[in-house]
């Protein structure tokens, strides 16, 4: 019997970032230099596939400091910390690796200054993500306010309207922060805003490769995990670029085949913390079913690279 035709249109950038690559690195080298097991606060990275794997190696997972003892390295996620937990880290003497994204630092740092200068911050972002915790957690209790839609901006209560400044968390929807940002520059015209875009070039040019290829695509499948906010970013940014089914998938076994019924092009992207080997796990899945022509979208070429740590690249 033949196989239906499809053409599958494979986004890039795609999948690892140079924050998320270097997070993983991180952990491994971690284990190379002090062995098993190595602590690791919240999840490295938004990604079963990849927590497992380092679980394998000998990483063990936990939600907070205190579950870790003393004795062992512990390492924060690329996501962030408040600056309370290095603190308690330095307090307990133990050995500790922040693994967070440079980019994320960055908005930490900025946050910082602006706070230095006496402006309140408002925070961009979405409640109770660890990178939003973080960042909020770089200033005292109430020095940062959150606003989530443009609904919450009329809402918020400032001490100066005068004296504020805005930063954002970096994987959130480019187009739905520029909304916010209007809003906020409308109702506070003072406020200031970051030297560079705080939304990361990955978030951002996975963003723009989707909708290069929605508007072709029957179909649309984002890799990624359910917690991961850049990946689910990649299936909104995809429905409203006019792909009509745009899903989240964690891998291949996840995919509704019945509700691919009579496709004849999907597009595949992933999100920046699935990695590549789950990418052809589903274009593999595909090829099971159909006759696949492979067709990239190629909107931007990507070659940044974060160093690690001097702690890891020295001798034990």
């Amino acid at each position: 019997m033949t196989k239906p035709t499809l053409t599958l249109y494979l986004a890039a950038p795609r999948g690892f970032c140079a924050g998320v690559d270097r997070a993983i690195k991180i952990v491994e080298m971690a284990l190379q230099k002090w062995g098993a097991p190595v602590y690791v606060r919240h999840e490295i990275v938004h990604n079963k596939f990849v927590v497992d794997s380092l679980r394998d190696q000998g990483a063990v997972f936990v939600e907070e400091l205190t579950e870790c003892p003393d004795d062992r390295p512990v390492i924060f996620s690329a996501h962030g910390v408040p600056k309370s937990v290095p603190q308690a880290a330095q307090a307990r003497e133990m050995i500790y690796v922040d693994a967070t994204c440079p980019l994320v630092s960055k908005v930490h740092i900025e946050a910082q200054r602006h706070s230095d200068n006496g402006l309140q911050m408002i925070m961009i972002g979405h409640a109770g993500h660890p990178e939003t915790v973080g960042t909020m957690g770089q200033l005292p209790e109430g020095e940062v306010l959150l606003v989530e839609t443009v609904e919450d901006v009329a809402q918020v209560e400032v001490r100066d309207p005068d004296r504020l400044a805005f930063v954002t968390q970096t994987t959130l929807s480019v187009d739905d922060t520029a909304d916010i940002v209007s809003a906020l520059q409308a109702r506070f015209p003072a406020i200031v805003g970051p030297h560079k875009e705080d939304i990361c070039y990955a978030t951002t040019n996975r963003q723009e490769a989707v909708k290069a290829m929605a508007p072709r695509c029957d179909a649309m499948l984002v890799v990624g995990a359910p917690n991961s906010s850049n990946s689910k970013r990649l299936v909104e940014v995809g429905a409203r670029a006019g792909c009509a089914y745009a899903q989240l998938v964690q891998r291949a076994t996840d995919i509704d085949w019945r509700s691919l019924d009579g496709i004849t092009s999907v597009g595949i992207t992933a999100g920046a913390s699935a990695p590549e080997v789950l990418i052809n796990e589903v274009i593999d899945a595909f090829r099971d079913r159909f006759d696949v022509t492979v067709d990239l979208v190629e909107t931007a070429v990507e070659n940044v690279e974060f160093k690690v740590p001097r702690v890891l690249r020295e001798p034990a």
